[in-house]
């Protein structure tokens, strides 16, 4: 059963109280120690990015709980009081929860240098996709949801491709394709680093990459817990440089 509108808007009117009422109890928290910030978000994003940007607060005496999933189901367990920071791939709908901008994740297609002798990222679009129809095509998901966004963007042409191999994440998606499995479309966090060693390559380069915008949204009353506002004022700060 789905929860309603009306239901998904009391919950968020009843966590400010219920966060003060734990507040006064105590949360099972040391006397001037903070309750633990429950984070959540994609897991590349936050391995690469997310974790490294907030050392400095947990050398600081910062209590993290990091829960990593899709941007829908963690959506219900932030309304759920599970999480009171989370980082979305898209804007919550409706006003009941605040959420802002915190960066713009660029995608790229990438190959192993191997299947790159006749292309590299001087060929043009259309003699690229026809040489990519006999490359393995890596991804995450059956219906390869990236890629196809990627094709319809930058080439204006429907994915005719079906994967070669699925694996559950974007991490597996890297790994199989730097050791030569085939090509795919990936978030530049994760290919920073292979495509300065090498063992990446970038096989085009549009005039306007596609972006995918991603948000910060905050439980409503998680700012009862001071190292809220620190992770996420440090978040925001931080995202200014991805």
């Amino acid at each position: 059963m789905e929860p309603t509108p009306f239901a998904h808007e009391l919950a968020a009117q009843v966590s400010a109280p219920l966060d003060t009422l734990a507040a006064v109890e105590g949360g099972g928290t040391l006397p001037g120690q903070a309750a633990p910030v429950h984070l959540a978000g994609p897991s590349e994003l936050l391995c690469t990015r997310v974790l490294p940007a907030l050392a400095p607060l947990v050398t600081a005496g910062t209590r993290l709980r990091v829960a990593t999933g899709l941007t829908e189901p963690l959506l219900e367990d932030l309304r759920a009081g599970r999480h009171d920071l989370l980082i979305a791939t898209r804007r919550p709908r409706g006003r009941a929860l605040p959420s802002v901008p915190l960066a713009d994740e660029e995608y790229m297609l990438v190959a192993a240098e191997r299947w790159t002798p006749h292309t590299g990222s001087a060929a043009g679009p259309d003699d690229l996709c026809a040489h990519l129809k006999d490359v393995p095509l890596v991804t995450y998901a059956e219906d390869l949801p990236i890629v196809r966004r990627y094709w319809r963007l930058v080439f204006g042409k429907q994915l005719t491709a079906q994967a070669a191999v699925t694996v559950p994440n974007l991490y597996a998606v890297v790994s199989a394709v730097a050791a030569g499995a085939g090509y795919s479309v990936l978030p530049r966090s994760l290919c920073e680093d292979h495509l300065a060693a090498g063992t990446l390559t970038l096989l085009h380069e549009p005039e306007e990459a596609p972006l995918n915008t991603l948000f910060l949204v905050q439980r409503p009353g998680a700012d009862a817990n001071p190292d809220v506002d620190r992770v996420r004022d440090t978040l925001r700060r931080v995202a200014l440089a991805w």
